[in-house]
């Protein structure tokens, strides 16, 4: 592993462009291939961009619909011609039937992470897509994905940010279904917000969450017996979660 990965911060740079891309993801609704359209990804990134694809989707022996149904995403997003859609397929297949990453894999991406971080950072928002199409990733393919985010010269940290916000815009559909929260970052998955959230963003989200299942706006609506029990459990999840932030915030 390189000495980026084990760093907790990021350079200034690569900092300021990981949070606008995050934003831009969070605008598009977390699809990666929308992103994709949005920002673009030059054409020497493609070659890595698909073998790790394929390199993930093996990482349990089977490659699912979804796997290949991605990668026919952002071949489509990226506007790729029949010739370099062919290529594209066949630099998947060598990451299907790769066990580990070549030591020069992805070697432009490193070389240039510092002085332009952007395409790696796109790639690895890709990956990181990849990885949790399933939902929250198991540990083979998260593994894998991290593998190839290390491979670019990238800290993990970047997989940590970017899967922890498909955690908390995409995954939790169910509040009232998820056991009361017991750490910052569960707590904050709840409320639909990051680590990286200032605490009066938190607080939004909180107040926002609590007013769609409040008591006093419920007594206005139509709802069984059923409803109200969820909506009354779905306020505890969000109460518990917001003390839970508060504590740590007043730290």
């Amino acid at each position: 592993m390189t000495s980026d990965s084990r760093t907790n911060s990021l350079p200034a740079r690569m900092e300021a462009e990981f949070s606008e891309l995050l934003g831009e993801l969070s605008a598009c609704g977390h699809q990666a291939n929308e992103l994709m359209v949005r920002t673009r990804l030059p054409g020497w990134c493609r070659r890595s961009l698909f073998f790790f694809l394929g390199y993930i989707a093996k990482s349990q022996g089977r490659v699912t619909e979804k796997d290949v149904g991605f990668a026919e995403a952002l071949m489509k997003a990226l506007k790729l011609s029949q010739r370099q859609r062919r290529k594209a397929i066949g630099h998947f297949r060598k990451g299907k039937a790769a066990e580990h990453i070549p030591a020069m894999k992805a070697l432009g991406l490193r070389l240039t992470r510092r002085i332009w971080p952007s395409p790696a950072l796109r790639v690895a928002i890709c990956l990181c897509h990849a990885a949790q199409l399933q939902g929250r990733p198991e540990k083979p393919r998260r593994y894998r994905c991290e593998d190839a985010i290390d491979q670019m010269g990238l800290p993990i940290r970047v997989s940590d940010d970017i899967l922890e916000s498909y955690a908390c815009k995409v995954w939790i559909t169910e509040p009232e279904a998820q056991p009361r929260p017991s750490t910052f970052e569960q707590a904050c998955q709840l409320l639909g917000v990051t680590r990286r959230d200032s605490r009066d963003i938190i607080k939004r989200a909180y107040r926002k969450k609590v007013s769609e299942c409040h008591p006093d706006k419920l007594a206005q609506q139509d709802l069984s017996p059923a409803e109200l029990a969820r909506a009354k459990d779905r306020l505890q999840r969000y109460q518990q979660a917001w003390e839970l932030i508060s504590k740590r915030l007043s730290v």
